[in-house]
C-alpha cells in the first residue's frame, strides 16, 4: 500500500483523484492518451496487462518479435519464469520493498493479487459508471477496443 494516499487501503480515493488529474506524475488517461496515438507505428508495440493473463508465453514471442530477437527454448523458459506475478511479487527490484516504511505499508505490500477484474470488488456500480463515462471523454478519438474491459 502507497502510504501517501488519502485513504491507501482502497483504491477509490486513488482513481477519484485520477478523475480530477490530482496526481504525482499526472493524469493515468492523458499519459495512456497520448502513448496510444502512437498505436500502429513501426516502433511502437501495445501490449495488455488482460494479454499477459491469457497467453504470457504468446506475449513474450509477440514481444521478443518486435524487438528482433529471437529467443532459444532456455531462454524463453527463463523469461517466463521472471516475468510470472509471484517472481515479480516476490523481487525486492519490482515490489517497492526496499521503499522506506513513512511511504509503503510493507506488510500489506504494493503488488496485490495479480488478476484482471479486481476492479469490481473495490467499485460500486455508480462508480464504474462514472469511470466509464469520464474514459469515454478523456479518450476520445482513440479505437474503441483497444482496452478488452467488460
Amino acid at each position: 500500500m502507497i502510504l501517501r494516499l488519502p485513504s491507501p487501503h482502497s483504491v477509490v480515493p486513488q482513481v477519484i483523484l485520477q478523475f480530477q488529474g490530482q496526481v504525482l506524475y499526472g493524469s493515468w488517461f492523458d499519459h495512456v492518451h497520448n502513448w496510444l496515438q502512437m498505436k500502429g507505428k513501426e516502433n511502437f508495440l501495445v501490449i495488455l496487462y488482460e494479454e499477459l493473463q491469457q497467453d504470457i508465453q504468446a506475449t513474450v514471442e509477440t514481444l521478443s518479435h518486435f524487438l528482433g530477437k529471437k529467443l532459444s527454448p532456455e531462454e524463453l523458459n527463463a523469461v517466463l519464469k521472471n516475468v510470472s506475478f509471484k517472481t515479480t511479487k516476490d523481487n525486492k527490484m519490482s515490489n517497492c520493498s526496499l521503499s522506506p516504511d513513512i511511504f509503503m505499508d510493507q506488510i500489506k505490500g504494493f503488488m496485490r493479487k495479480g488478476i484482471t477484474g479486481d476492479w469490481k470488488s473495490h467499485f460500486t456500480v455508480a462508480q464504474s459508471e462514472a469511470f466509464d463515462k469520464i474514459y469515454q471523454e478523456k479518450m476520445a478519438g482513440l479505437a474503441q477496443d483497444l482496452f478488452p474491459w467488460e
